[in-house]
């Protein structure tokens, strides 16, 4: 991106890079962590590309400091991790596990100290078996144990930590995980999927007051995957398609955290009701600091009438750039997206949360690693986030989409998203190109920053 075009991004914007627990920590069996939901799923035949589980992973619970070292000279203020909840509370409720909250609370004093500033999320997906065992999501119960874990990890980190998630992706959670079963705990049941949608969500309301009653000085928001959706072609079956997806991507969830209740389409389209009880959707509309939004790709769609809810099916339009997981490549469709939710919901504050492609790295004779596709998705898409800061979009952070090649959910250690390139089986770490052009990016907004100060 023209470097001229930093001036967009406001003084203290947040640049930094985001994972998740279960992707990066490993460790599963270690300091008294229990099962969570993916360890389960990643059990089942087929459940996962190559049969890959989490087990290991990047090993970050064993190296963090190397990891928090990489940040800090890649010039990061901001880092955006999840804490697991399996390895904080074991049985989902009830007792503490203090060896795990322990790591998370020397993570966080390691992050301060080398200048960035922790950003925690709650839940990445990785709900405690135990929880599982007794109706996961799709239970009422579950929010409230949600609330009873948010106050723990609050009360311990909120001296500390100002800046707080709920929920990441509550859409994969539900969808995926309960309507689709491509992912965690793998349940094909639309009337269950609607139901964990909506505990969801009261999880979160009640996970901000939570917070903030431990942490007054909190930040709270929440994170969601948001896509442009639109019509495969001009027919009316398409266009309608494309409506019916966008209720389910965005307005399903974007909509009741904004106080507006759940779609009425929708509900129509599902044909089950949400199971809301009073004060639910007051509770869900807590008002919020910022608004997380993921973005990875639009949504192109096509009608679809006997596939599953929301009877939209995705296509991939030939003759666009894609990334190894085939995505289509649109940063304008991300300046479009912050300019949506700012106009229809006028957040605060708003953060990119995540912002990333995979594409199949090698290491280089020379040791390093060339991932000039990566490198182009970067610029492209923080000049998308310049462009929609200067149409009023009040962005105040990005973090790329991830820190370190993970295990990426059922595609296993098939895809690569990192910055950081991953050997696994040595646990090297090398930065790549993409990762040297972001610091650069980051150095030249701090000094546009500072000539600014000098100016006035």
């Amino acid at each position: 991106m023209p470097l001229d075009d930093l001036t967009a991004f406001r003084p203290g914007f947040a640049w930094g890079a985001a994972t998740s627990a279960y992707q990066i920590e490993g460790a599963v069996a270690e300091d008294g962590r229990a099962p969570s939901i993916w360890d389960t799923f990643c059990k089942q035949p087929g459940a996962i590309a190559g049969g890959d589980t989490g087990d290991i992973a990047c090993d970050h619970y064993h190296r963090w400091p190397q990891d928090v070292a990489l940040m800090k000279a890649l010039g990061l203020n901001a880092y955006r991790f999840s804490i697991s909840w399996p390895r904080v509370m074991p049985e989902g409720d009830g007792r503490v596990n203090q060896a795990g909250l322990a790591f998370y609370d020397q993570l966080v004093d390691a992050l301060l100290e080398a200048g960035l500033a922790p950003h925690a999320t709650l839940y990445h997906w990785d709900l405690p078996q135990a929880l599982e065992d007794h109706g996961g999501w799709p239970a009422r119960d579950t929010a409230l144990r949600f609330a009873d874990y948010a106050t723990v990890v609050a009360e311990k980190l909120g001296d500390r930590v100002t800046d707080w998630a709920t929920l990441n992706e509550p859409y994969c959670s539900a969808w995926l995980g309960h309507l689709q079963g491509v992912m965690a705990p793998g349940r094909t049941d639309l009337t269950a999927a609607v139901r964990a949608s909506h505990h969801l969500l009261l999880a979160h309301g009640l996970g901000v007051q939570a917070i903030r009653a431990a942490a007054p000085r909190a930040r709270v928001g929440i994170v969601n995957i948001l896509t442009q959706s639109e019509p495969a072609s001009d027919r009316d079956e398409d266009i309608a398609a494309a409506h019916r997806d966008d209720g389910h991507s965005n307005r399903w969830w974007l909509d009741p955290i904004h106080g507006r209740g759940y779609p009425a389409d929708m509900v129509e389209v599902y044909g089950t009701e949400p199971p809301i009880e009073p004060g639910d959707l007051e509770t869900i509309a807590v008002p919020l600091d910022w608004l997380g939004v993921n973005y990875y790709k639009r949504s192109v769609t096509v009608d679809d009438p006997q596939g599953p809810a929301p009877f939209a099916r995705p296509v991939t339009p030939p003759g666009t750039p894609r990334t190894g997981m085939d995505w289509e490549v649109h940063a304008d469709r991300l300046e479009h997206v912050l300019v949506r939710v700012t106009e229809d919901y006028a957040p605060r504050s708003v953060l990119v949360t995540e912002n990333g492609s995979a594409y199949p790295d090698r290491v280089a004779p020379d040791g390093s690693v060339h991932d000039v596709e990566r490198t182009a998705f970067l610029e492209s898409h923080l000049a998308a986030c310049a462009r929609a800061a200067r149409r009023g979009v009040p962005l105040d952070g990005y973090f790329a989409w991830s820190l370190l090649d993970n295990f990426e959910w059922a595609y296993g250690y098939s895809q690569r998203f990192g910055i950081v390139y991953v050997d696994y089986e040595t646990q090297t770490r090398t930065v790549k190109d993409s990762g040297h052009r972001y610091a650069e990016i980051v150095r030249a907004h701090r000094r546009t920053r500072e000539q600014a100060v000098v100016e006035l």
